[in-house]
């Protein structure tokens, strides 16, 4: 977990303090109701190379995009509620990502709600995200049980992927296709006990492509 650092007062300037990582990640400092998520937590990244497509889904932030940033020159960030924000501290980091307001889904408009904050937006088959991105070989995803409407033939190529898992309440059924194809294509391990007790979490999926081992 990354210690936070932040000032106690906003030094005048009536904005409230930026939160500030230990690795020198600088995010604008949401308001209480908001589930602003600072630090990546479990989610594996070291591997990560520099030509790399690298998509991350629900970057809330950017906690994961923005450092992911900092390793590869092709970074696009999924985000339905705080879309702003996050552009925000991609550009107060200086680094180099492809924001887009909307979801993970069949490509209908959904009203998603997180924390305080309630939106409508269009969703988007990870296939139709790919094709913004050009490609894809680094998965980060983290949507809420959206997960599961992820088509196998979208992971066609996909070398990496980084995914929390959901069940009911949160999402659901679980789509054993998606399992089934994650099976024989990939080496993984997935980690019972997240970095966090969240009602509906699985795990998280670490994955790699059995080809690039």
């Amino acid at each position: 977990m990354y210690r936070i650092d932040a000032p106690k007062t906003d030094g005048g300037s009536g904005c409230p303090p930026p939160v500030i990582t230990h690795d020198g990640v600088t995010f604008r400092r949401m308001p209480d109701g908001t589930d602003a998520v600072y630090i990546i937590g479990e989610y594996h990244f070291d591997d990560i190379r520099p030509d790399d497509i690298v998509i991350d889904i629900g970057a809330n932030v950017g906690a994961f995009c923005i450092r992911a940033a900092r390793r590869s020159r092709h970074v696009l960030a999924v985000e339905p509620v705080l879309a702003q924000a996050l552009r925000e501290n991609v550009r107060a980091n200086g680094v180099d990502v492809t924001v887009i307001g909307g979801a993970l889904g069949n490509g209908e408009k959904e009203r998603i709600t997180w924390g305080s904050g309630t939106v409508t937006v269009t969703t988007h088959s990870l296939g139709a995200i790919a094709a913004m991105a050009g490609g894809c070989d680094f998965l980060k995803c983290d949507c809420e049980g959206a997960e599961w409407s992820i088509r196998p033939e979208d992971l066609d190529g996909v070398r990496r992927i980084e995914m929390e898992l959901h069940m009911p309440p949160i999402g659901g059924p679980m789509n054993r296709t998606l399992l089934d194809y994650i099976g024989e294509h990939y080496d993984f391990t997935i980690d019972r006990t997240p970095g966090y007790d969240v009602k509906g979490v699985m795990g998280v999926l670490h994955a790699v492509r059995k080809s690039d081992r």
